[in-house]
């Protein structure tokens, strides 16, 4: 049985407040919410922190369950390393450690040298590697208090074990590369502040120098939202910038800058209509696009004869859609989802086909993301029953190794995983994974987690994750739907922006299914995700309500018709669109949750998960909607709100405060559909 609590919410003040849209009149009675240092908003969080604690707190086997995630969590952690001559830079957190630390192995030695911890700084610090020089001789490292999205670097002197005075403010580092002469580094950053200005600049530093000297080496200025990414390639001499444009469809222009002639940048390539992703090849570049080609293509361009008509197409656009790749030597590495898992094809640089890249089984491949000197390519796996490993292939051997793993506390044998289709309101079928303990004695349905994404293109494929893990030993069916925004282009724009509806049909559907098939019983069917996927269970809650027992939903964007004027949320206008096209308003207004909560209805139980330090999807949205629907319920479920002050959207918080977190959205969802820990 779930637990009763007769506790109703703290009260919230009404301001009526409306507006008219393209002739439409919106009401807004929670907007005062939106000032998130107001004294007035402060009380009501207290009240509201109060509320959700004493509901979590009393939850029956919390000990229990806090005491299992401690097990699942609390493992030795190893990043994919960052190989620079012979030193490999890697974060690493062993057991008891609060966040990872950042540590150097020189050559085969296994002596592991810490050369940043953040544990010095006290609080919710994370840091994270940003670049290594050529020669291994400097690392920039960022710091990121809190989870917020912006962050300060700085850098680390290997050499002498000493971090350096020089540094970069709080911001947004869209690229950083050590010069040559190793004298400094050039960047591309974006103080927070600063973030909605129209101007960008990359700029060269010298160490041991003050910012204010710093020389703008490029620089671009519109109307429009433009994003600048500066990256550097042929050993240093030469530098790239990527100046896009965020409109839709989004455009790209390409500029080399020659440093070791003192040439000015040259434009190579104009107005790329699409997505434009270059990754250093030698004195080459190549290329992943979207450009007349929806599922992406890989082309080389040499710098020296940039002409359109001298790009060569490595690889062709197929009916799979590229999600990455990486260039290791003469190898690239394309990774691709093939029935919603990875698969990793090799290609010489003539295109060529060389084989594909070993896997324990079907999963998720996490190519590394930064250009490296190394002959080796690491990569992380993993999938529902296998926790993440780090892999390296050796290019000149053609073989695959273990070089980290994880060693979490569970039994992978029993994890069963199939795989269906079900039909979506418009008759597309739609895949979804199903996952369970096969040594379950359960027979019948059982209390069902039920997640997804849809949105941006992006494909949720199997990976390992501790809430699952437990929820599963615990005899719950765990399945995730793989919506329209999937599998390549076309899915993508069947559940973009206006067709933004499809998406949430199809998670509706796959809840139906469930109940119809009798794989879930009602009231034991529980949705959650965030994000994007906060958005997507928002949508589904207010839409559906009768269907769903429990919701979680963490980091959501709620307010559609305001969203988009909040920290950097305007960035997302392709994928959304904005209130104030009337076009878009109209569909935006069909789906906004926050805008479709309706007075007296019978809500399910849920747990909105926000903080103060969510600068992605900004705080008010889970604000106003807790407001909102603890004023409208009427089935006598709770509403609450999970906020804390250093919670963000990135994952920075330190290991108890993560075991908290779980704790207490485990917690609710076993008390809410009646199962017992």
């Amino acid at each position: 049985m779930s637990l009763t609590f007769s506790v109703a919410p703290p009260p919230t003040r009404i301001e009526p407040l409306s507006e008219i849209l393209h002739g439409v009149k919106i009401s807004d009675p929670y907007r005062w919410l939106e000032d998130q240092k107001s004294p007035s908003t402060r009380r009501w969080l207290e009240a509201q922190i109060a509320h959700a604690r004493a509901h979590l707190d009393a939850v029956p086997g919390r000990d229990r369950i806090r005491n299992r995630i401690r097990e699942l969590l609390d493992v030795p952690f190893v990043s994919e390393p960052w190989k620079s001559g012979e030193r490999y830079f890697f974060h690493k957190r062993s057991p008891g450690q609060e966040q990872p630390v950042i540590v150097m192995r020189e050559g085969a030695s296994p002596n592991e040298i810490v050369l940043v911890d953040p544990a010095e700084r006290g609080g919710a610090v994370v840091v994270g590697i940003l670049a290594v020089s050529v020669d291994g001789k400097y690392l920039a490292y960022s710091v990121r208090s809190g989870g917020g999205d912006a962050y300060t670097v700085e850098f680390f002197d290997v050499e002498r074990r000493q971090p350096l005075p020089d540094g970069l403010p709080n911001g947004y580092c869209l690229g950083l590369a050590f010069c040559s002469d190793g004298k400094g580094f050039h960047y591309s950053h974006v103080p927070a502040k600063e973030a909605r200005e129209p101007r960008r600049s990359v700029c060269r530093h010298t160490f041991g120098t003050s910012m204010e000297s710093d020389v703008e080496i490029f620089s671009v200025e519109s109307k429009q939202r433009l994003q600048l990414n500066m990256f550097s390639f042929s050993n240093g001499q030469q530098l790239g910038y990527i100046v896009s444009s965020l409109e839709d469809p989004p455009s790209s222009d390409l500029y080399v800058h020659d440093l070791a002639e003192n040439k000015p940048p040259r434009l190579i390539a104009k107005e790329v209509k699409g997505h434009f992703h270059p990754v250093p090849s030698g004195d080459h570049l190549l290329v992943m696009t979207d450009w007349a080609a929806p599922n992406y293509k890989i082309l080389a361009i040499d710098p020296g004869n940039p002409e359109e008509r001298n790009w060569r197409e490595l690889v062709p656009e197929s009916e799979r859609q590229i999600q990455c790749f990486a260039v290791m030597g003469e190898l690239i590495f394309v990774s691709y989802v093939l029935d919603s898992t990875s698969r990793v094809e090799i290609f010489d640089q003539s295109g060529k086909k060389r084989g594909t890249l070993h896997c324990p089984s079907k999963g998720t491949v996490q190519l590394q993301p930064w250009p490296s000197q190394s002959d080796t390519l690491f990569y992380r796996f993993s999938s529902f029953n296998h926790p993440p490993e780090i892999r390296a292939y050796h290019v000149p051997s053609g073989e695959s190794a273990l070089w980290a793993k994880s060693s979490v506390p569970f039994d992978p044998s029993s994890i069963e995983v199939s795989r269906v289709t079900y039909p979506s309101k418009d008759g597309t079928e739609v895949p979804m994974f199903l996952v369970f303990n096969k040594n379950s004695e359960r027979e019948g349905p059982r209390p069902t987690f039920l997640t997804g994404y849809g949105g941006f293109g992006a494909s949720i494929t199997p990976q390992f994750a501790v809430y699952a893990a437990f929820l599963i030993e615990r005899g719950f069916l765990f399945a995730i739907a793989n919506l329209r925004s999937e599998l390549g282009k076309h899915w993508h724009l069947a559940g973009k922006r206006h067709n933004r509806q499809n998406a949430f049909n199809d998670f509706i559907s796959a809840g139906e299914w469930l109940l119809a098939r009798g794989y879930a019983a009602p009231d034991k069917l529980a949705i959650g995700g965030g994000s994007n996927a906060g958005l997507l269970v928002g949508a589904a809650l207010t839409q559906r309500p009768d269907l769903f027992r429990a919701v979680l939903c963490q980091g959501p964007l709620l307010d559609m018709l305001r969203y988009h004027k909040f920290d950097q949320a305007d960035l997302w206008l392709e994928e959304y669109g904005s209130a104030e096209d009337a076009d878009d308003f109209r569909c935006l207004k069909a789906y906004s949750p926050y805008h479709q909560v309706k007075p007296g209805t019978a809500y399910p139980a849920v747990m909105l998960i926000s903080g103060d330090a969510d600068t992605r999807c900004n705080p008010m949205h889970a604000r106003k909607m807790a407001a909102r629907l603890q004023a409208a319920t009427s089935s006598g479920h709770p509403i609450l709100l999970d906020y804390r002050p250093n919670w963000g959207h990135t994952p920075a918080q330190p290991l108890s405060a993560r075991i908290d977190a779980l704790t207490d959205k485990l917690a609710f969802v076993c008390s809410e559909l009646g199962v017992a820990v």
